[in-house]
C-alpha cells in the first residue's frame, strides 16, 4: 500500500502495476491530485472516489493522505543480483522507518539491489514504504531468509562482504571499496549476530571524533554508501583521464 500523491507518482514512474486507487472525494478536484489519479486510470487502475471520513478509517496514519493505491509488490531474488557490484544487506533491521531509510539510501547512492534478510522488518510494510520515500519500488530488493545463507551466496557471487561496525573495524577511509562489494548492517542495538563472524571478508568502522557511541543504521549507512559512490566516480575520472 502507498499513500500520497507522491508515492503513487513514484510508483507510476518507477512502472509498477498499480491495481487500485482510493481518493477522497473532497480532494479529487485539486490539480496535483487529479493529475496523478487520472494517469494511474490510463494506465489500467481501478479508481474508487471515497465519501469524507473513509479514509481516516482504513488509512496506517493518523493524519491520512487524500490518496492510497495497492500496488503489486516487485519480486527480486538474491540471483537477480549476481551481476551487481554494489548491493545492501539488512541483517535483524527491526525498524520500519530505519529500513526503509537504508532503501533509500541505497537507491541514491546507486546500489544494485538491497537484500532484507529474516528478522529484517518487512520492506514493503507501510511504514518502511513511506521512509523509503517510494524507492522499494525502484531498487531491486530480495527478501530473503537465513543471513548466513545470504552472505554464502553474496560470497559465490564474487563479492566481497564487508560489515559495518560501530567500532573495532578498518577505518572507512583505508577500506578498498572498488572491487564487487556487499555492505552488510546489523541490528540497530546488537549489531551483526557472532555466528556470522567466518561470512565476513572484512570489517569497516566510522570514526568519530565525539562523544557518541554508534550512529543511527540509516546514517552509517549514508556515510559508507555514498563513499563507494565517491570512490567509484573518482575511479572513472582517473580511468576517463589523458
Amino acid at each position: 500500500m502507498v499513500e500520497g500523491v507522491k508515492l503513487l507518482a513514484s510508483a507510476l514512474e518507477a512502472g509498477a502495476p498499480v491495481e487500485a486507487v482510493f481518493v477522497d472525494d473532497r480532494a479529487r478536484a485539486q490539480a496535483g491530485v487529479s493529475a496523478v489519479v487520472d494517469e494511474a486510470l490510463r494506465l489500467g487502475a481501478r479508481v474508487f472516489d471515497l465519501a469524507p471520513g473513509v479514509l481516516e478509517r482504513v488509512a496506517d496514519t493518523v493524519t491520512p493522505q487524500p490518496v492510497l493505491a495497492v500496488v503489486g509488490m516487485p519480486d527480486a531474488s538474491l540471483e537477480d543480483l549476481a551481476a551487481s557490484t554494489f548491493v545492501v544487506v539488512c541483517v535483524d533491521v527491526r525498524d520500519p522507518g530505519n529500513a526503509g531509510a537504508v532503501i533509500r539510501v541505497a537507491h541514491a547512492a546507486g546500489a544494485g539491489g538491497v537484500v532484507c534478510c529474516g528478522g529484517t522488518v518487512d520492506p514493503f510494510n507501510p511504514k518502511t514504504v513511506r521512509a523509503s520515500a517510494g524507492s522499494v519500488l525502484h531498487i531491486p530488493i530480495a527478501v530473503a531468509g537465513d543471513a548466513g545463507e545470504v552472505l554464502d551466496t553474496l560470497g559465490r557471487h564474487g563479492m566481497r562482504r564487508l560489515a559495518a561496525l560501530s567500532k573495532g573495524g578498518t577505518p572507512y577511509t583505508d577500506v578498498d571499496l572498488a572491487a564487487p562489494l556487499a555492505l552488510v548492517l546489523g541490528n540497530e542495538a546488537n549489531g551483526l549476530p557472532p555466528q556470522l563472524e567466518d561470512r565476513l571478508d572484512a570489517r569497516v568502522t566510522i570514526p568519530m571524533g565525539g562523544g557518541a557511541e554508534s550512529l543511527n543504521v540509516s546514517t552509517a549507512a549514508a556515510v559508507l554508501c555514498f563513499e563507494v559512490a565517491r570512490r567509484r566516480s573518482n575511479l572513472h575520472a582517473m580511468e576517463d583521464a589523458p
